[in-house]
């Protein structure tokens, strides 16, 4: 049913800190901001993967998933409704927000906001990062991957696995239980971990073109004394490269370099580790409270 993380967005009060945070720390390109005054990002020829829309609160707007054609959007929705979903269709002014020529877009069990699209947009200038770098590895991996707190391990499971289509890449239970699935080669897109009675959103990661990439920035977040969430380290499943800093939305970016790939075309063997990282990913000294998290909504 999907084929990628096209694109991402969130609401926030400190929107336009984005407009120094997402080109100098990350090296993303701030392009021309939406009609609420979004500021957008670019990380490759699209015309953007990520938008900070202005808000009272800090949140995870939502999660734009791409798939291949009007066929394939047509389908995934006659699908979605088949299974008690309600799906609202996109007019041309939100399809034009988002860059993309078709869209639809629900609600999951936990309350994050699903948008399907085809069609991204490229823009007609070619990428330029905000800083010197080898740029960001996108291409049919899409924009990167998120990771979610969900309430509820087997719902969330259920749901995104028998009801979306993703696949299971592996697990990793060292106190908390987490979930790995894959929509591409990319080794996850989506994740999740079991918080009962919470929701919201850990980290958005973003992969870069070497291993340089990540230590200029890693040096950069450092000299300016941004908050790390978790220090230089490699995890044990994805074995990428990479740090946690805490953005001015107050969920985390994962930035890293060499992340492990799927073989689609064979058949994938699930594990499950007893530990998320081979080395580092330490907390600082004053521990973060992890993302964006809030109580999860109960029904009556």
């Amino acid at each position: 049913m999907i084929d990628s993380l096209s694109y991402i967005g969130f609401t926030s009060p400190n929107a336009t800190e984005w407009t120094s945070f997402g080109p100098e720390v990350l090296g993303l390109e701030v392009v021309p901001p939406g009609p609420d005054g979004a500021v957008r990002l670019r990380l490759d020829a699209a015309a953007h993967r990520i938008a900070i829309h202005p808000g009272s609160t800090d949140d995870l707007a939502y999660l734009g998933w791409a798939v291949a054609d009007p066929g394939a959007l047509a389908d995934a929705v006659a699908s979605l409704e088949a299974t008690g979903i309600e799906v609202h269709s996109g007019d041309r002014e939100l399809a034009a927000a988002r860059a993309v020529e078709g869209i639809a877009w629900f609600h999951d069990p936990f309350g994050f906001r699903h948008e399907l699209s085809h069609g991204q947009r490229r823009a007609t200038e070619p990428f330029e990062p905000g800083r010197p770098m080898d740029g960001f590895v996108t291409g049919d991996g899409g924009l990167g991957h998120a990771v979610l707190f969900v309430p509820d391990l087997a719902e969330a499971e259920r749901f995104y696995i028998d009801v979306l289509g993703f696949r299971l890449s592996d697990a990793v239970e060292d106190g908390v239980s987490i979930r790995f699935l894959h929509c591409n080669s990319r080794h996850h897109s989506l994740a999740f971990v079991a918080v009962p009675g919470m929701v919201g959103m850990h980290h958005l990661m973003l992969e870069v073109g070497s291993l340089d990439d990540v230590g200029a920035a890693y040096d950069i977040v450092n000299e300016r004394h941004l908050p790390l969430a978790m220090t230089l380290g490699r995890h044990t499943n994805d074995r990428m490269t990479s740090f946690y800093v805490r953005t001015p939305s107050g969920f985390e970016i994962e930035y890293g370099y060499g992340g492990a790939l799927v073989d689609v075309s064979q058949p994938w063997e699930a594990v499950t580790y007893d530990s998320g990282s081979s080395w580092g990913h330490k907390p600082p000294a004053e521990r973060l409270f992890p993302g964006i998290i809030r109580p999860a909504e109960t029904s009556a």
